[in-house]
């Protein structure tokens, strides 16, 4: 991919990252209608009318947000995060009386399309579901990474969707943490990677899913799955019909191409990573017993090469006898859900504990599964 995130300086060179004071505003979800509640999200939503930025809960993510038809505030979360300018943003959006501020409805589509796209939103919306669709021209193309699809979702988090109305703007956001890393699931994530670069961070406590939304675009015979999340390509074929992941176009050694910009968020080769170097084990057997054994194996060996082993450890499974490394309590292997709402939280963790090396196991490539292999598969290549 030809440009980094100093693109963005060179075309844009007013534009400076200089030093702030990240504020930090502690408010609950459950009581997002009190006094005290609609304090911080009142100056929240000054901040985004007013050109900066915002970190903020959503159901899947921690955001960093800004105001999605402000250039100049979108440029602001590149620079914040040293974002690549060719990774298009996701648009989020209060309610469906805000979409046409930012998307068409597909111009020219046959009924089928838009039979689909409507079921879609009225399944999905609010939730984890991003439709990748026509732009209005009031949406500046920093956001879209130059294509002329947008990713617009409605967020199920009532401090998302709260700020989102009292801004009055659709607000762009993507990740709230340093490109490439692993996703922010806390306030205090956020702040690990961001402090001093953003100007408020909304803390909610955890997110609920973990890992992002899921990102689609629907067209007439089959619809494209771009980046699996927290809907599962299942639950969307039930109501979209046959579902196809999106591969990458690659150049005649096999490797893949690297385009000028992205196609949608969420497709970069490398992404989610820590510092340390991320093994993701494929662990399946034809008995408990076999998986047992080929992950105590596993572990062993890596605790030879490693300098400090990290693993992401299901609850219910062993360590090889006087083990010297660490570990995070990921949670229960037949639990996708609950595996995936600590993933980004163990990385981060093994991380800070000083690991060189993160064992993780790879749960099936169905369901939820599908979306978190996705992330370790993707934190798991070299830089």
């Amino acid at each position: 991919m030809k440009d980094g995130w100093l693109a963005l300086r060179k075309r844009h060179p007013r534009t400076q990252m200089t030093a702030k004071h990240t504020v930090r505003l502690a408010i609950s979800a459950d009581c997002i209608s009190s006094a005290a509640a609609q304090s911080v999200l009142a100056q929240a939503a000054e901040v985004i009318r007013s050109g900066g930025t915002v970190a903020f809960p959503t159901e899947t993510v921690y955001g960093l947000g800004a105001n999605a038809l402000d250039a100049t505030a979108v440029e602001g979360i590149f620079l914040a995060k040293q974002r690549p300018a060719w990774d298009p943003m996701i648009v989020h959006i209060a309610d469906r009386t805000m979409f046409d501020q930012v998307a068409v409805r597909v111009p020219g589509a046959t009924g089928q399309v838009l039979d689909k796209l409507e079921a879609l939103m009225e399944k999905f919306w609010p939730g984890p579901l991003t439709l990748l669709l026509p732009k209005q021209p009031a949406v500046p193309s920093i956001v879209t990474a130059g294509r002329a699809l947008v990713g617009v979702r409605i967020p199920a988090h009532p401090m998302a969707l709260a700020l989102i109305a009292l801004a009055k703007v659709p607000i762009a956001a993507p990740s709230a943490n340093r490109f490439g890393h692993a996703s922010p699931t806390t306030a205090q994530h956020v702040l690990e990677d961001l402090d001093g670069r953003i100007d408020m961070v909304l803390d909610a406590g955890p997110a609920w899913c973990g890992v992002e939304s899921t990102v689609i675009e629907v067209r007439e015979r089959e619809t494209i799955l771009y980046r699996p999340g927290a809907i599962t390509a299942e639950e969307i074929e039930a109501v979209s019909g046959p579902v196809v992941r999106y591969q990458p176009p690659t150049t005649e050694l096999g490797s893949p191409e690297q385009p000028e910009s992205l196609p949608s968020p969420g497709v970069d080769i490398r992404h989610y990573a820590p510092n340390a170097r991320v093994i993701p084990l494929e662990i399946n057997g034809n008995t408990e017993t076999d998986v047992q054994a080929k992950w105590l194996r596993a572990v062993r060996e890596q605790s030879q090469n490693a300098r400090k082993l990290g693993i992401l450890l299901p609850t219910e499974w062993l360590l090889p006898e006087g083990f010297a490394g660490i570990h995070f309590a990921w949670g229960n292997w037949e639990d996708d859900r609950e595996l995936a709402q600590r993933l980004f939280a163990g990385l981060r963790t093994l991380d800070a504990m000083a690991a060189d090396v993160i064992l993780c196991p790879l749960p099936p490539d169905s369901g939820l599964g599908a979306a978190i292999r996705d992330r370790l598969l993707k934190a798991a290549r070299p830089q």
